[in-house]
């Protein structure tokens, strides 16, 4: 993919959301096209893992290990699609992958090793600090479709019992 593409496609993530070009472009040099077929995990859930993804084509699968009567299944709690991020929490918490993506169809990423983000931003602590809040915005916005859907659930368990 040409660089210019690239740039633009910063541009529009939420993740880099008010860094200016020149800041952009330092990361430029750092990410990593990787390409998924239908059906191969991205990340997996209890991996270690160290670098961010973004997508730039195609769609993924966000599946979590459950615990059912007949063994552990995998539930999809979320859809991913162009220009959406994933592998941030474990860039801040430095834990293991909280859950699997998965390729729904052929998905290209680019992928960012979290030591880039300290090398790209490296003296400049605006941009630093930009994508700090950036990453504090995105988790929360999880955190709190994560609380919705879990009151729902349990407002509709009590309401069968």
């Amino acid at each position: 993919m040409p660089q210019p593409d690239r740039l633009e496609l910063l541009r529009q993530a939420d993740l880099f959301a008010g860094i200016p070009d020149p800041g952009l472009c330092k990361f430029l040099e750092y990410l990593d096209e990787e390409i998924y077929d239908p059906g191969d995990p991205i990340i997996r859930e209890g991996e270690t893992g160290d670098r961010l993804y973004l997508i730039v084509e195609g769609t993924a699968l966000v599946e979590k290990k459950v615990l059912a009567k007949d063994g552990i299944t995998y539930e999809c709690i979320a859809n991913l699609k162009p220009g959406e991020t994933f592998g941030e929490m474990e860039l801040v918490d430095k834990q293991p992958r909280s859950a699997t993506v998965r390729a729904r169809e052929r998905v290209v990423v680019l992928s960012l090793p979290s030591v880039a983000i300290h090398h790209a931003t490296g003296e400049d602590l605006r941009a630093f600090s930009i994508i700090l809040l950036n990453l504090a915005r995105e988790i929360s916005l999880r955190l709190r479709s994560t609380d919705s859907w879990l009151a729902g659930s349990l407002f509709s368990i009590r309401k069968h019992r």
